[in-house]
């Protein structure tokens, strides 16, 4: 009877004890979060109550084991394991903490601070300091638990021993790696490029959706994702439209006839202009820019506070200017000439009774002329 209450009453225990610490430390964690709205530290640092228990429960397991006297044939090895899960459960809990504290802190600066560029920065910062601390404590985790073995520690003077010319291999082969790593923390601490920055890349346009060690990924207007090793943006040049303010001037380029009226286009403008929420009303305008044969190119210059509501702006007054067009002055259409050719007078096939032959590939038809029958 006792060989059947030992065991029960040590790993029955160890339980009840870790649920008990656990809910009342959760309890406290809750009010603390209720009493200070200010902070969200308490409610993040709730996301680590379960690494918490198993770090509680493999404790207690670990301690008490022995009394239990369950398996004495396998008591190294189960012992070894409950080690080996308290090491994890230890490091997942430390990563959750370190996570809860740099969130909060970030939390705190985003309040303080109302310039959306110098927060970006900072939330790209905590990121990736969030990334090498979970990787730091993992192969800390990692190597701890390599060391309960006999073995691994038998071999460890050998291993550090050899450990300059292994890093020298490492390193060369691992060249891409470390390229993308040390890119990773230079973008993060540079300021080249932030989460939710709005670039273009290999001619795509997107905004930065995510950003790791190692590769960073770009949210397209089509919601396709393209990810791509960060050393490409400390290597190659790309366009980063909300470095040094979100503010832009887009162009919108018709072709239309000649004849167009552009005093009545400018003042169309203004008023499809005014009738734009996208519109920050900084500057607009509108110009010929090219002149071709059979049409001329008009620009419009437009403003918006973003480039979301630049390309607003601009499909807003290519559709309006275009129907209005239509509309109002069909004539300034762009349009085939399909009119007789008039001669020059000196041209020996030249008439002047009004009427002009045509051409047609290189011959002259005469036109009908009328005859006195008398």
């Amino acid at each position: 009877m006792e060989n059947l209450l030992r065991p029960l009453i040590v790993i029955g225990g160890s339980v009840v004890l870790t649920l008990l610490i656990g809910w009342t430390t959760d309890l406290l964690l809750r009010k603390a979060d209720q009493r200070h709205h200010e902070t969200p530290l308490w409610g993040l640092l709730r996301r680590g109550r379960i690494p918490y228990q198993l770090v509680l429960c493999a404790a207690f397991l670990r301690a008490s084991y022995d009394e239990a006297q369950l398996l004495e044939q396998h008591r190294t090895a189960i012992g070894r394991a409950l080690t080996l899960v308290l090491i994890g459960a230890t490091a997942w809990l430390v990563i959750r903490i370190a996570a809860a504290i740099v969130e909060t802190t970030y939390s705190r600066y985003a309040r303080a601070h109302r310039d959306p560029a110098r927060v970006r920065r900072v939330r790209t910062q905590v990121t990736l300091i969030t990334r090498v601390v979970a990787a730091i404590v993992g192969v800390v985790a990692v190597a701890s638990m390599l060391l309960t073995f006999p073995a691994m520690r038998a071999a460890g003077t050998s291993l550090l021993a050899s450990a300059g010319l292994l890093g020298i291999v490492a390193g060369i082969a691992a060249q891409s790696t470390l390229s993308n790593l040390f890119a990773g923390l230079q973008i993060a601490f540079g300021d080249m490029v932030r989460l939710g920055d709005v670039v273009v890349v290999e001619g795509e346009w997107g905004t930065v959706d995510e950003i790791t060690l190692t590769f960073l990924t770009v949210r397209t207007w089509d919601e396709r994702r393209i990810t791509m090793p960060v050393s490409y943006f400390t290597s190659k040049p790309f366009e980063n439209w909300s470095r040094g303010g979100a503010q832009m001037t887009g162009t919108v380029f018709l072709h239309v006839d000649h004849a167009a009226p552009l005093p009545e286009m400018r003042e169309r403008l203004r008023d499809i202009l005014r009738g734009c929420p996208a519109w920050d009303g900084r500057f607009y305008d509108l110009t010929v820019t090219d002149s071709t044969p059979s049409t001329m190119e008009v620009r419009a210059l437009v403003t918006a506070k973003d480039p979301d509501d630049l390309w607003t702006v601009r499909v807003t007054v290519r559709e309006q200017l275009i129907h209005w067009l239509t509309e109002s002055h069909p004539y300034a259409l762009p349009r085939v000439n399909t009119a007789d050719a008039v001669l020059p007078p000196t041209h020996p096939h030249a008439h002047t009774d009004g009427m002009a032959p045509r051409a047609t590939r290189g011959r002259i038809h005469e036109p009908p002329r009328s005859t006195d029958r008398g």
